[in-house]
């Protein structure tokens, strides 16, 4: 295998691609594209036009994408984007998403890639669809294509306004028949092109004008229709059974114990234990009242959270790397860096902790299928469905053609959450009852066993020489797998379900580190995982968090270089400006220092107990860059930090609609500040603790900031690049250095919960 350093934006989620090498790594693009076929299309090709776009005879436009919306309202941008290729109104385009019966693999909703990768082919379908209706158009009007102009989807001569004829009279519920040149990808980087040439941005009349949301009013009116509430005709109503230490099996279940209960019934394979009944409140009551023994186990996490960091440290690495995050190897070489060290002037060092955080989705995972003897059908609110669909067909032992799934709206996403679980569980349920089965996952379950962002501990040190000037850095992160179970579904041993009925897990590894572009003398970083306290069916199985692991290790860089910048007595904002080589990472970072008046002191604003100060970030990822600045009141009687403003410049080169984009870092700002104050999986040696809003809290409405500024940077001349993670990442980091700026005391872990905060401030 040829070692190569590969970047997120290289990253290929294909199921052709994901092949597990002999090191536990994934192979290197090279390695893949000498021995990549063609990948084996489940559903409709992607190189028929038709799968991607249909119009009716009424004239609207159907687009179909193999994405999925985490609730970004991506519909509406790629609604965009097919009327200003197509010239039609906005209102005439509906976007359906993730239904594998009529859409192709583009991998669902993962690394921001809805608009950056999961739009490209949509605008350049839309482009050839106009180019051969307009040709269509020029035979019935035997009119040159030179003379023909369209507006709102009817073609006219531009000579003879009068000679028209529209998009749905030349194809209304007609197939185009036409091929597209598809790239041979499945997944993120799946594309296809035509003979048309998409506009040019100069010509756009509707890109980059911001458009309103289609689906708050019937999410408002609970119109919007959700997995959970999927009813198809005699179903039955599924719980799954967790033991009460991870690790033990049942050893004896007495099924007379829920025998009171009409038509309920228990189910078990391998160590997974659910029962069946004819109502949701009789699948409850009967895995509350079900019988069990289970056996006696080890405890799985010994000394429990209090002792996760000292395991961390002492653990054996198992594995190395210096790729950021996903694709080959990169080997590195630490001694130049430590001999630096050894002659600097003077050494900072400092360790920074991140804990385990649940994806605590607002609804629990949800799944209905029902199985039948030719045909699987599947509802799911995953962000992979056609992975899923993969997935459960091999679970199932089907094969995939006969498997449909149909993607749900859910309550909550963002990474491999419990979404995935549900459906498999009820997918083993109705067949082996014959019936549709709908699994419901309970909100302890929905914290307590979905997948965790991994525990970690990062260690940087900065060499400095006499003069204050960087000699050396180094930047280590060692923690829980980020591929433990993996990025999607697409195998059962990736699900608790498949691991309980003896699927093994894989073995990969993958963590990250950062990739902005500071530039220092001596500068190395890598990562090390080390091994999971249970290998199966774990409920700290770790796997992608929304900006999987980059969370983690941006609080740490960009806590450290605050840190460096106040030691060697220069400005935060001036000590990035004088290392960052990328220059649109200096000008949102120059918009944010501005929006604030960095320069003027915030102490005055300090009063008793209230401490004010103010803090910076910055992140580079996802073809995107993101700077964040806040100003937080720290309470030093109660430890409660509130941020009374928060500053994000954003530039995601083009900008498809600039009120999604707000919306998408509004977002992230909350689900960022709960992350930063709150968010902490509480474990003891035997289970997770974290099994409600009390034992894992999250910010509320009272967490809302004083005042909010977003300031968006428009580049019409770059690449659209993701949006839903990079306004995310640096949040806990810049809160951390404005806590510090307010009380004079660095606070090294997150989240920043008010006894820690106590703590530190030692009250």
């Amino acid at each position: 295998m040829k070692n190569i350093q590969l970047t997120r934006r290289e990253f290929i989620q294909s199921s052709s691609a994901l092949i597990i090498g002999v090191s536990g790594v994934l192979p290197s693009l090279d390695a893949i594209a000498q021995n990549q076929s063609v990948p084996t299309v489940l559903g409709p090709n992607p190189s028929a036009l038709d799968t991607w776009i249909k119009i009716s005879t009424d004239g609207l436009v159907t687009i179909n994408s193999g994405k999925m919306d985490c609730g970004q309202g991506l519909d509406v941008a790629y609604a965009m984007i097919a009327a200003e290729e197509l010239d039609v109104p906005l209102s005439r385009v509906h976007v359906n998403f993730g239904d594998t019966r009529i859409s192709a693999n583009q991998g669902g909703g993962s690394a921001s890639s809805g608009i950056r990768q999961g739009a490209i082919p949509i605008r350049n379908a839309s482009a050839e669809a106009k180019r051969i209706l307009v040709g269509l158009a020029s035979k019935e009007l035997n009119t040159p294509v030179e003379q023909l102009e369209v507006v709102a989807g009817k073609v006219f001569n531009k000579n003879n306004p009068a000679q028209q004829i529209t998009y749905a009279q030349l194809i209304g519920n007609k197939n185009f028949t036409t091929s597209l040149d598809w790239n041979k990808r499945i997944g993120n980087d799946m594309n296809v092109t035509g003979l048309a040439k998409p506009k040019p941005v100069s010509e756009y009349k509707l890109v980059g004008k911001p458009q309103s949301r289609r689906d708050i009013l019937s999410v408002v009116n609970a119109s919007e229709h959700f997995t959970a509430h999927i009813r198809p005709d005699n179903l039955l109503h599924a719980r799954g059974i967790r033991p009460p230490v991870a690790g033990s099996s049942p050893i004896m279940i007495d099924e007379k114990s829920i025998a009171a209960i009409p038509g309920a019934k228990v189910f078990r394979e391998g160590t997974f234990v659910a029962v069946v009944a004819k109502t949701e409140w009789d699948a409850v009551r009967a895995a509350k009242a079900l019988k069990i023994e289970w056996s006696e186990v080890n405890p799985p996490f010994p000394g429990g959270e209090k002792n996760v960091f000292n395991y961390i440290k002492d653990a054996k690495p198992t594995f190395t790397n210096a790729v950021p995050m996903f694709f080959g190897k990169k080997e590195y070489n630490p001694e130049p860096t430590l001999a630096a060290l050894k002659t600097s002037a003077k050494v900072i060092e400092a360790e920074y902790f991140a804990p385990f955080q649940s994806h605590a989705r607002f609804a629990p995972s949800c799944g209905v299928v029902d199985v039948k003897k030719d045909q699987v059908q599947i509802w799911t609110d995953t962000q992979k469905p056609h992975f899923q669909r993969e997935g459960i067909a091999k679970f199932l032992k089907v094969t995939p053609q006969t498997v449909e799934a149909k993607w749900m709206h859910g309550a909550g996403s963002y990474g491999r959450s419990d979404a995935d679980e549900a459906p498999y569980e009820a997918a083993l349920l109705s067949k082996a009852f014959g019936q549709p089965v709908r699994v419901q996952w309970s909100r302890e379950e929905g914290t307590a066993w979905d997948p965790k962002a991994p525990a970690a501990i990062m260690s940087l040190k900065a060499g400095v020489d006499t003069n204050n000037q960087i000699t050396a850095w180094l930047f280590k992160a060692k923690g829980f797998n980020g591929w433990d179970v993996k990025f999607n579904a697409e195998s059962p041993e990736h699900t608790l379900v498949g691991m309980q009925t003896g699927h093994k897990k894989w073995t990969a590894f993958n963590f990250n580190i950062p990739e902005e572009s500071y530039k220092f003398p001596n500068h190395v970083h890598w990562w090390e995982t080390v091994p999971s306290y249970l290998n199966q069916a774990s409920p700290l199985r770790t796997a992608h968090l929304r900006a999987p692991q980059e969370m983690q290790t941006r609080f740490a860089q960009e806590c450290f270089i605050d840190e460096v910048a106040h030691a060697t007595k220069i400005d935060p904002v001036d000590f990035r400006m004088k290392h960052i080589q990328e220059p649109r990472e200096k000008d949102v970072l120059k918009a944010v220092a501005d929006k604030f008046n960095w320069s003027i002191n915030t102490k005055q604003k300090s009063s008793g107990d209230l401490q004010v100060g103010r803090g910076i970030a910055l992140y580079n990822g996802y073809q995107s860059y993101a700077a964040v600045g806040c100003e937080v009141e720290v309470n030093k009687k109660t430890g409660r930090i509130w941020v009374r403003q928060i500053v994000i410049a954003m530039d995601c080169g083009l900008i498809i609609n600039p009120a999604g984009v707000r919306a998408a870092l509004e977002g992230q700002i909350m689900q960022g500040i709960s992350r930063a104050l709150y968010e902490e999986v509480h474990f003891d040696e035997n289970k997770v603790t974290s099994v409600d809003w009390n034992t894992y809290p999250i910010a509320t409405i009272k967490d809302i900031p004083g005042k909010v500024d977003l300031i968006l940077l428009n580049r019409p001349d770059k690449a659209s690049g993701g949006v839903a993670e990079p306004g995310l990442v640096s949040i806990p980091a810049a809160v951390a250095n404005a806590v510090f700026d307010a009380t004079g005391v660095r606070i090294r872990q997150y989240p920043l919960a008010p006894e820690r905060v106590k703590k530190a401030l030692m009250v």
